[in-house]
């Protein structure tokens, strides 16, 4: 949530600092801004901002020139988006400040400041910030930062710059994430940024910036002090160029485009596996994985659902009880910990803040196997998990995940699986059949694929509706989880889900002709009692709209409406089943002409509580 870049250099930044702002716009779009120092001597701090987009914010920016500045894109927390509370904030018209996450305590200091004779025009904690680093400054930027950073609580990450120190940049971070980035020799320019993409045209040298680090960038160099004050180095990273185009091609919507992105995500997640192996987590996996009795999964929004289904498979395949925690939960309460438990972190970033804080909860309570499923290689969860399975989905620009989630399904089944194994449950014969029912999920979903123009009909009755409601049972119980969140972040539609069974335990009250209820229903053992669970919605006027698997002998008739699926996939049908589901509510909220990309009030990265 939120994106920041900096930079300094000896040619003109902006065009840099612009480019930034749009690869991370998908990290916040409420606002966006930058601020710059002029060629003025001596030097004017001065700034662009804009509710608008970061395009309407480019063509404003066009004439400006600087050797030095930072950007920030905006996802609102304290204060309401306007071009006010819009980053940068500056104070004393000396310092410039953007800033990701929150400033806990930043009420008492806000108190302590305008008694100090600091005026504050912003709702945000953020301008606290810009005034406290301006009341320490004697001279020495990073000094003045190291001083604001020791009087903040919360978590953050924050960039700054000072007229009387053109040419220089001071960074934090407190549990969010910032990357310093190494620019070619011969400008010296150097830079700072939320996430390494945003840099990908300007430099693939990177330093990721650990807990409590202050950065201090400059012409030609960078220092990195650590929260005691000393200098340390930092590993140089090259983050190779990405092979994912940030273009929309033939697509209407980043969301479509990585919709069908999925065959070719899925493909590359399982390219390097040849067989079932601890090896496949990471070199410490053989000495780790043989030892564990206990899963805990611990997850946010579309990610715990994947959490759920994998429930499902490490208990059912691999004999392994296994507990699913919404993270931003777990931290808060007392638990019982489990040392010989596997702790798995399930992140698309990687840099999630409540599950970051979770991961830290469970070690500090002595739970120290680990296993981080990521999509970002050297995000902040990778880097503190012992275990790591990457899934190489790509960069997935769309706030509502698709391929995200089922890349993630992808490496908790073959969890599932390997566990299985190590524990006497997998044999050849079956290990054999898993591996090729994987190797042919992506024809498979090709096939689900080919269904949208059915799904487009059915978006044109979803379209007027203010609330749906999704039944699964089973493994695809979550997955009717993930098609009612699917449809209400993106067509703003009401929607919930439940387990089918538990549809006569008060749901059925909502049920009428004016209430669509999509069933999953595949070709498994629950499919008779799913059946009777859609004849109460028929019973009650209800319009059921079935996505089957073809030998589930559900038929269309009145009020009964059924798209058939071309293959049942067994124990890896969730991952068959959520694809018509995201199609659904992505055609949905385009009828319904919303922002299907940057729907309201969220953002991609949640790196705040």
């Amino acid at each position: 949530m939120c994106g920041i870049v900096g930079a300094v250099s000896n040619h003109n930044i902006v065009p840099v600092l612009l480019e930034g702002l749009r690869r991370l716009e998908y990290r916040g779009y409420d606002s966006c801004g930058i601020a710059y120092l002029d060629g003025a001597q001596p030097a004017e701090l001065k700034r662009l901002r804009s509710i608008a987009r970061v395009g309407e914010l480019t063509s404003r920016a066009q004439a400006v020139s600087s050797l030095t500045g930072i950007a920030h894109t905006r996802w609102a927390t304290h204060g309401a988006p306007s071009e006010t509370n819009a980053h940068p904030h500056f104070s004393g018209g000396e310092i410039g400040v953007v800033h990701n996450g929150i400033i806990e305590n930043f009420e008492p200091l806000r108190a302590r400041l305008k008694e100090a004779g600091y005026a504050f025009i912003t709702q945000t904690d953020s301008e606290v910030v810009a005034h406290l680093v301006h009341s320490h400054y004697r001279g020495d930027l990073l000094a003045a930062v190291q001083a604001t950073v020791a009087e903040m609580v919360g978590a953050f990450a924050i960039a700054v710059v000072s007229v009387k120190e053109p040419h220089r940049l001071v960074g934090a971070r407190a549990g969010s994430p910032l990357v310093a980035g190494l620019g070619a020799a011969a400008t010296g320019e150097n830079f700072l940024a939320s996430d390494a993409s945003a840099l990908q045209p300007v430099t693939q040298r990177v330093m990721y910036l650990e807990e409590g680090d202050l950065v201090d960038v400059r012409l030609g160099s960078i220092r990195i002090i650590d929260r005691e004050g000393a200098s340390v180095e930092r590993e140089v990273h090259v983050v190779a160029p990405g092979s994912d185009s940030v273009e929309l091609e033939p697509y209407q919507h980043y969301m479509q485009k990585e919709i069908f992105e999925q065959p070719r995500a899925i493909a590359d997640t399982l390219e390097s596996v040849a067989g079932i192996t601890p090896a496949l987590f990471g070199d410490k996996a053989a000495a780790i994985l043989p030892k564990i009795d206990r899963v805990l999964i611990l997850a946010a929004g579309t990610s715990f659902y994947a959490g759920l289904i994998a429930r499902d498979w490490l208990e059912s395949i691999a004999g392994v009880p296994c507990q699913v925690e919404i993270a931003s939960e777990y931290r808060y309460r007392d638990s019982v910990p489990n040392p010989e438990a596997l702790v798995i972190t399930i992140s698309q970033s990687g840099e999630t803040a409540d599950t970051l804080s979770a991961l830290k909860h469970a070690q500090s309570l002595g739970q120290q196997h680990t296993l981080a499923i990521c999509n970002v290689p050297n995000s902040a969860l990778v880097r503190q998990t012992e275990l790591v399975y990457l899934t190489r989905a790509g960069k997935e620009i769309g706030v509502a995940s698709t391929k995200a989630f089922t890349t993630q399904l992808v490496a908790l089944f073959l969890l599932a699986l390997t566990l299985a194994k190590l524990r006497g449950r997998l044999t050849e014969e079956r290990e054999a059949s898993y591996l090729r029912q994987l190797r042919h999920l992506p024809a498979a979903l090709q096939a689900v694929l080919a269904l949208e123009p059915q799904i487009i009909a059915w978006a044109d009755v979803f379209t007027p509706k203010q609330h749906a409601l999704f039944l699964g049972r089973g493994l695809h119980y979550p997955v009717a989880l993930e098609g009612a969140l699917k449809l209400k972040e993106i067509s703003y539609i009401h929607a919930e889900a439940y387990p089918a069974g538990e549809l006569k335990h008060g749901p059925l009250a909502l049920v009428d002709r004016d209430m669509p209820v999509v069933a999953i229903a595949p070709k498994d053992a629950l499919i008779e009692k799913l059946k009777s669970n859609l004849q109460e919605v028929r019973a009650r006027g209800g319009q059921l709209y079935v996505f089957a698997d073809a030998d589930s002998e559900l038929t269309p008739g009145d009020g009964v409406h059924v798209i058939r699926m071309p293959e049942h996939y067994g124990a890896l049908s969730p991952i068959l089943h959520v694809l018509p589901l995201q199609l659904l509510a992505y055609h949905t909220a385009v009828k319904r002409g919303t922002d299907v990309d940057k729907p309201r009030n969220l953002a991609k990265s949640v790196t705040v509580e």
